[in-house]
């Protein structure tokens, strides 16, 4: 089953499988997913996986913000590393372009970065890029099953 089937199952198993979009055009990057979704780039939620004491660790950030190295180390006591492309996928569930916090392998931590508080919806990626999903932040929050809100953006 691909990444994006898994997500499609996720939400259909919540009673939201309309919430997945699939465009015809990639939505791998940000700029491309708010050309296709036909929304700001803030409102792309990227998810960015990096590598915490060994263990892979998604934070969600507005689809405009950026890492703040010194608020990253601050909040996990280590320099902000991203787990590299070719990994991602065996650390995650997800291929980068498609890498979500829905229907990812057991003990991934996920958590909200608060620059995605200044919008309603939000749009992150659904496990391809060619996929999004189209969700609250109370329901990111709960279907993210997130370990809470934090602040490391610039």
């Amino acid at each position: 089953m691909s990444s994006l089937e898994k997500v499609k199952a996720y939400f259909a198993a919540a009673g939201l499988a309309d919430r997945v979009i699939v465009p015809e055009q990639s939505s791998a990057t940000v700029e491309e997913a708010a050309a296709a979704l036909g929304t700001e780039p803030g409102r792309i939620a990227k998810t960015l996986s990096f590598l915490v004491d060994g263990k892979p660790v998604l934070i969600l950030f507005a689809g405009d913000a950026r890492v703040d190295n010194k608020k990253f180390k601050q909040l996990f006591h280590t320099k902000a590393r991203m787990i590299p492309g070719d990994q991602v996928e065996e650390y995650v569930g997800h291929a980068p372009g498609g890498v979500c916090p829905f229907a990812v392998k057991d003990g991934v931590q996920v958590f909200l970065d608060d620059s995605l508080k200044q919008y309603d919806i939000v749009y992150p990626a659904a496990g391809s890029g060619h996929s999004a999903v189209r969700l609250n932040l109370a329901e990111l929050e709960q279907y993210s099953k997130s370990c809470g809100w934090i602040d490391v953006a610039k």
